[in-house]
């Protein structure tokens, strides 16, 4: 990707640096493309609970769970990391609370249902307190008018990272069927090879990235957390002055809440309702990724020279055609064109949400805003999942009716756009 930096980064920006920072996204895709997308969560429904009528349902409420603890924390964390310039340190944690998280999938087995439980609770939780600190490096890195583009290179860069780590399970899976082993011998090194491609490949980040931000306020340990909490209750007592934030806030809530149904039970709905294989799964999802990594990449220019609002509003209506498509598909080959579409739409949708954070964040509150907006994210990726999770289980496992229910949440999205100005929302944020 070119990187003219007198008209993308900002002074003192180096192309080197956006790399890494767009490294972080290629090194953690793997934990959302294996354990979260393809492999653990079909693993969990079909091995570990044993196809049990509970399972989906139950694979959904630990994600809540976790969803919900990011949820509560990361404001604290966003405003403490903005007031003592901390978000590179955190980040070094997080990521470390994932690998391990990640390596732990690797024990668990038929039955083990409340190992797999506290490994995912822990991993997904480092994984999205990782997402939001690093997402608050992009105003830092690209100047306002190709914050966009910048943020759609991290997306699909970092779809190449999961398309090469779900590769590499691949053809250990293909490798150990061959040799007759079954799904609970070849898993556990899939979960083992996605938390080694993580640890390795985010050490560029955590390496070269430079945290610019100045340490604000009191260095006391107790006045920082006082600090953090008044910070924050100050914004959200405020949030008037943020109106086309909140919008986006709400708006981000409940299109990702249909996203977060799609990377949770994609490949759980292409083995319960289109009777998908294991390997004809992970082929698919592999194969989603090369979608995804170019519809993030040309979304990413289309947001900038289109806008913000009008992109979010076009990736929303390929959300809506996606889940009428896969509702009603009655072949595999109908099946592909709907998966595919869901990729054009999920690095777009979810690089324009994040690029939208930066241009309505304050200079001196871009963690806080974006631990808001991972608020928002989590508080999605508890309802939607659930939700979905909640009507098959009522259905009797009628997934098509979950997928069906699904496109609310993009309609409901689409109608808040309308309510957005994002210049007005620029104009506030300057005025801090």
């Amino acid at each position: 990707m070119p990187l003219p930096e007198s008209t993308v980064l900002n002074p003192g920006v180096r192309p080197r640096e956006v790399w890494s920072w767009a490294g972080y996204d290629f090194a953690n895709s793997g934990y959302t493309t294996v354990v979260l997308t393809a492999v653990f969560n079909a693993y969990f429904v079909g091995v570990v609970a044993a196809k049990a009528e509970w399972a989906t349902l139950a694979w959904t409420l630990m994600l809540g769970v976790s969803n919900a603890l990011v949820m509560f924390a990361m404001p604290l964390i966003g405003a403490y990391a903005d007031l003592r310039a901390r978000k590179k340190r955190l980040l070094g944690l997080s990521t470390a609370g994932c690998v391990l998280g990640t390596a732990a999938l690797a024990a668990v087995g038929p039955g083990d249902v409340w190992l797999a439980a506290l490994a995912i609770i822990a991993s997904n939780f480092f994984f999205m307190t990782g997402v939001a600190l690093v997402a608050a490096f992009l105003p830092e890195l690209a100047r306002p008018q190709s914050i966009g583009k910048v943020s759609g290179w991290g997306w699909s860069f970092g779809y190449v990272g999961g398309l090469l780590t779900l590769a590499l399970c691949l053809g250990y899976v293909l490798a150990a069927q061959q040799r007759g082993a079954p799904a609970e011998q070849f898993v556990p090194v899939t979960m083992l090879i996605t938390a080694a491609v993580f640890g390795l490949a985010a050490l560029p980040t955590l390496l070269v990235l430079r945290e610019r931000a100045v340490p604000q306020g009191s260095v006391e340990v107790g006045h920082q957390v006082h600090e953090s909490v008044a910070r924050l209750m100050h914004t959200l007592r405020h949030i008037g002055r943020y109106r086309d934030f909140a919008v986006l806030l709400a708006c981000g809530t409940s299109y990702q809440a249909g996203v977060a149904v799609v990377i949770a039970l994609a490949a759980i709905y292409a083995q319960e309702a289109m009777h998908f294989t294991f390997v004809q799964t992970m082929t698919l999802i592999l194969v989603v990724n090369i979608t995804a990594a170019i519809g993030a990449f040309a979304f990413g220019y289309l947001q900038d020279a289109l806008g913000h609002r009008r992109t979010l509003a076009l990736t929303l209506l390929l959300w809506l055609a996606m889940t009428t498509l896969a509702g009603i598909a009655t072949s595999s080959a109908m099946f592909w064109v709907a998966a595919n579409l869901a990729g054009l739409a999920m690095g777009s949708s979810q690089s324009a949400g994040r690029a939208m954070v930066a241009v309505f964040a304050p200079d001196n509150r871009r963690a806080e805003f974006y631990g808001l907006w991972t608020v928002a994210t989590q508080l999605a990726a508890i309802i939607g999942p659930i939700t979905y999770g909640a009507v098959v289980y009522l259905t009797a496992n009628n997934h098509r009716l979950g997928i069906g229910v699904t496109g609310v949440f993009f309609l409901v999205g689409l109608a808040l756009i309308a309510a957005m100005n994002v210049e007005r929302g620029r104009r506030a944020a300057r005025a801090e």
